[in-house]
């Protein structure tokens, strides 16, 4: 569970615009990140196709897509030094009626060594843009100018750059995709349906450049492909968790809220080292707040910390999340008219009875009410 255009030549499109930007902060994405949809109880359409890899991995005719990435990298340095970031690189893809395309992009570095977080946004439309018509077996391409995701059966590669940092990576997936909700296909209610699946863990290489200085890194990644004809518009927001542990297994676990703060879904997918995935009633989990952040510049108030619990039949733990960096906050209003935290965590906690250790991200939505 993540997110006005430059200029355009046509007035009916900028008047389009202007009406989806006042309810949602961008075409086909709400003025949050939009990372994670509403799982519904309503059964899936029957009519609608499963998920076919490499196929679905390429850009879609719906209304709302995107390709979104977050990881740990860690280099060590000639002198011995060990130096720590995370990173977020997502790209959006919006489709409207017969409009051009939509593309949006966020970039961010959290330099944990050096205590800084930096991060960038892009925005663009593009009139001869090429939508595979479902059937292309060659992977996907999106790029806004020098920033680009590119990846065909789970080996992607990752560009982008801003003041001070840039990244090339090679990511390459340790388990097959994992699809939620069991087939891939989450209903929104009238809001539409969302296809979703992710690549929890992903070996990373390449070359990040840290203030002019170019270091090989190595690390792991996560990725999440939501596509569908959804809009997702609402006034709540989320909390999203990736976890990712030193014992080779991931979970992924979020919370959704509506316009009064009350929880109306709530998801666990455990994935075990052996990359078998563990759908968990919501009942089972509990998360509990340990403190709280205020943005200097927003003034808004994020959670801070968090001690998660789940108790389960098939799996019971605990977790302590404690944010990298207390500032990792994103205010992307002239791309996607979003505000939003997201940021690297490190994970202590049990599970099974034994210690565990690991990273993650968390993205917080929703608290700018």
């Amino acid at each position: 569970m993540k997110r006005n255009v430059i200029c355009l030549a046509c007035l009916p499109l900028l008047c389009l615009l202007a009406l989806l930007l006042a309810s949602c902060g961008v075409p086909g994405v709400p003025a949050t990140s939009a990372q994670l949809p509403l799982v519904g109880a309503v059964p899936a359409q029957p009519a609608l196709p499963p998920i076919r890899f490499p196929q679905d991995e390429a850009p879609h005719r719906d209304l709302t897509e995107w390709w979104y990435y977050t990881g740990h990298l860690n280099v060590v340095t000639p002198d011995g030094r060990q130096q720590h970031y995370g990173f977020e690189l997502v790209f959006f893809q919006s489709l409207r009626s017969d409009y051009p395309p939509i593309y949006t992009a966020h970039f961010a570095i959290s330099d944990i060594t050096r205590g800084e977080f930096r991060y960038d946004q892009r925005r663009l439309s593009e009139p001869d843009a090429v939508i595979p018509d479902g059937t292309s077996a060659s992977g996907f391409a999106v790029s806004i100018n020098n920033w680009s995701a590119r990846g065909l059966n789970g080996h992607d590669h990752l560009q982008a750059s801003m003041d001070d940092y840039a990244i090339d990576l090679n990511l390459d997936a340790l388990k097959p995709p994992v699809l939620h909700n069991g087939n891939g296909l989450i209903t929104i209610g009238l809001a539409g349906f969302s296809y979703y699946y992710s690549r929890t863990s992903m070996a990373v290489s390449g070359i990040l450049l840290d203030h002019r200085q170019s270091v090989r890194v190595s690390g792991e990644a996560w990725m999440d492909h939501q596509w569908g004809n959804f809009l997702a518009l609402g006034s709540g927001g989320w909390d999203w968790f990736s976890i990712q542990l030193k014992n080779g297994s991931e979970m992924m676990l979020y919370i959704i809220r509506d316009a009064s703060s009350q929880t109306i879904s709530t998801y666990i997918d455990y994935i075990g080292s052996d990359a078998r995935v563990l759908q968990l009633p919501g009942s089972t989990l509990k998360i509990s707040i340990l403190d709280h952040w205020r943005s200097p510049g927003t003034g808004i108030s994020y959670p801070s910390g968090w001690h998660i619990e789940i108790n389960a039949p098939r799996l019971q733990a605990s977790f302590t999340l404690q944010p990298e960096l207390k500032d990792q906050e994103l205010v992307v209003t002239q791309s996607t008219g979003a505000i939003y935290w997201e940021g690297a965590v490190s994970v202590q906690g049990q599970s099974a009875g034994h210690s565990i250790q690991g990273e993650g991200y968390v993205e917080l939505t929703g608290y700018h009410r």
